[in-house]
């Protein structure tokens, strides 16, 4: 009883834990720090448990230790946990849209662990300068001097506008002795060169203090100074203009993707195209393509192709520059096996179900992808050649007929789907099948008719023979016999089927007894009380009873060893002697058989010659018609008042005078 209730407690605390742990939550870029990204309850009534942050991928310290406190009164044993932004969080849907927080609760020695996953969403009424632009010093850039009168210098870029548009204007003096002309902003962030170009202004600084107006009171300012360089001394360049990469769909936000390098001194690099890059970033020192978002082909829409266009620049001289156009294709990952309903097979079918009948269908998807073919094959384990059932387009159906009326030829039917997938690597689902066939009793018992003959004079409980029945149902000696109506004179064996005699027999009153042996069968079909019933008919013959006299022979043996050569003669003349008897007695019993039925004349005059003063009466017996042998005479005997001889019947009493 204790190990049970222990066994429930667990149970208990690892479902609660399973509903408590939240799988993913959305949180909007505009959530500050201190905010509570989820709170969820545990069970723990014997122990201290704690409630930890393992790791946060991609790494940062936006996220706080979980905290952990118990609810007291009524809740005695359950405790809060919560996860919280810490005080540097900065969240920028457009940087990094999400992060996956490792989970781990212990509870004495029962852990369990899992992700958290945070879905950072863009805020649209969100709007802030932020970003370098934003700060005090203001953000920098460096044009060469050559560069195009009205050329494109900068896209001011700002956290929640997305595709609302804003009201950009350059609020410093932009006097003409100290601009070559003035730089020009539009609704949209694109800063570009004077009109008349910035010749003749290397070394020169342009502070621009830049006012961005949404309306509804809503606006930000901050500071951009445009330092003008000299024409470039050296070449920015890469080694290939084009490269074409292959990434799997796994990778986790954050994973290398490709490094690109380009030739020359003291270079950054950016992603210029697209701009936002939503699933990408890259390492602005070391040229580090990393992945900022799941690659899930089967979510992310759009993420099965991204053409990226990197750009390398000095860091002083932004104008040197190259660009390079990075093609990233993702390929799918076979990550789960196929997901079947339902997944176990299991029924129970009668064995006279016909060929074709529908025992379950299967349905079956790849979560990898949704409409991706699927391979099924059915695979027998009990037996291991059995061809009883089949599968056809996801449907489990009856092959050949289910006799159960042979040893061992079915009841049940063990065997297993292969469910597989066409991705790489090869992902497969087994569903265990089970099959029970049930018998039916579908055949009615059967015996064949029989004769018996037994003496008038035989005893009680003398068995007269036995009837056999068969059955096609199995199993096949599953037969009751039973006497169906009748004398009480005889009886049969309920399992043996073996006839008895119970009471005497009189060959005068009844020479004759017609019984009907009733055949019931049992065990052979699901419901114990379905049964079937056959009969047939048993004719005893009753025999009159006679006074046999014994013979009693004496045999006396005498031991000879003869010699080998003798013994070999005298094998071979005992065959051929053997055969000549065999021959003999065959003949003799032959006779006898005759004589049992109607004694002979030859052995009527035996019986004549045997009494003094009858010679010669063989004769006469020999020619007496044989319509006095019909009469079954069973001796002659001699009248001492007549002095005529006669034969008598015992058994009508008649006479016939000779």
């Amino acid at each position: 009883m204790v190990l049970f209730r222990l066994l429930a407690i667990l149970f208990a605390l690892f479902i609660s834990v399973l509903h408590s742990l939240p799988w993913s939550i959305d949180l909007s870029e505009s959530q500050g720090p201190g905010t509570t990204l989820q709170s969820f309850s545990f069970n723990c009534s014997s122990y201290m448990p704690t409630l930890e942050l393992l790791s946060v991928r991609p790494p940062t310290g936006f996220f706080n230790k979980p905290s952990l406190h118990s609810l007291h009164g009524l809740h005695k044993g359950v405790y809060v946990g919560k996860v919280t932004l810490s005080s540097s969080a900065r969240l920028d849907a457009l940087a990094v849209n999400h992060y996956e927080l490792q989970l781990q609760y212990t509870c004495g020695n029962f852990v369990v662990s899992g992700p958290l996953f945070v879905h950072v969403q863009r805020d649209p009424g969100r709007f802030r300068c932020a970003g370098p632009f934003a700060s005090p010093a203001g953000e920098f850039i460096y044009v060469p001097e050559t560069v195009t009168p009205g050329a494109l210098l900068y896209t001011l870029l700002l956290p929640g506008l997305g595709v609302q548009r804003a009201q950009m204007n350059i609020t410093s003096a932009q006097d003409p002795p100290l601009f070559p002309g003035p730089f020009s902003i539009d609704e949209q962030g694109l800063l570009r060169a004077p009109s008349q170009g910035l010749s003749g202004q290397a070394l020169k600084s342009f502070q621009l203090q830049i006012l961005v107006s949404l309306g509804k009171g809503q606006s930000c300012k901050g500071m951009l100074t445009v330092k003008v360089l000299p024409a470039p001394s050296s070449q920015v360049s890469f080694p290939q203009k084009v490269q074409s990469i292959t990434i799997p769909e796994d990778l986790v936000p954050g994973s290398k993707v490709i490094q690109v390098q380009a030739r020359g001194s003291n270079l950054l690099y950016e992603i210029i195209s697209p701009l936002p890059s939503p699933l990408y970033s890259i390492g602005q020192a070391d040229g580090v393509v990393r992945t900022t978002a799941p690659l899930d082909l089967a979510r992310a829409q759009g993420a099965a192709v991204t053409k990226l266009q990197v750009r390398a620049f000095e860091r002083l001289r932004p104008w040197a520059s190259a660009e390079f156009d990075l093609t990233v294709n993702v390929r799918a990952v076979n990550q789960w096996p196929p997901r079947c309903h339902p997944a176990l097979l299991v029924t129970q079918v009668p064995e006279t179900t016909p060929v074709g009948t529908v025992l379950s269908k299967l349905t079956c998807v790849d979560p990898d992808s949704a409409g991706a073919p699927l391979d099924f094959q059915l695979q027998f384990h009990n037996p291991p050649d059995s061809a009883s059932l089949r599968l056809r387009d996801r449907v489990l159906e009856v092959n050949t007929t289910l006799d159960c009326d042979t040893p061992g030829a079915c009841f049940q039917h063990a065997a297993s789907i292969l469910v597989l997938d066409d991705g790489q690597p090869q992902m497969t689902t087994e569903v265990p099948v089970l099959v029970m066939v049930t018998p039916v009793n579908e055949f009615s018992p059967a015996c064949v008719p029989r004769t018996f003959r037994v003496r008038e004079d035989a005893g009680p409980h003398t068995l007269l023979g036995s009837v056999v029945g068969t059955d096609m149902d199995y199993p096949h000696n599953s037969l009751e016999y039973y006497i169906s109506g009748g004398p009480s004179t005889f009886a049969v064996d309920r399992l043996s089927g073996e006839i008895h005699l119970l009471g005497p027999l009189d060959y005068e009153q009844q020479r004759w007894y017609k019984i009907t042996i009733l055949l019931i069968d049992h065990s052979q079909d699901w419901d114990l009380n379905r049964h079937r019933s056959g009969s047939c008919t048993v004719t005893i013959e009753v025999e009159v009873s006679s006074t046999m006299t014994p013979l009693i022979v004496t045999e006396v043996e005498a031991f000879w060893k003869p010699e080998p050569w003798f013994v070999v003669v005298l094998t071979a003349t005992g065959a051929v002697l053997l055969l000549a008897l065999g021959w003999l007695l065959s003949r003799i019993l032959r006779g006898f058989a005759q004589l049992l039925q109607a004694p002979s004349k030859p052995a009527r005059a035996l019986l004549l010659n045997s009494i003094p003063g009858n010679e010669g009466s063989v004769e006469r017996l020999m020619e007496a018609p044989r319509m006095e042998m019909s009469q079954h005479f069973d001796g002659r005997a001699h009248d001492v008042r007549t002095g005529r001889d006669y034969l008598f019947s015992t058994r009508t009493g008649a006479r016939r005078w000779l």
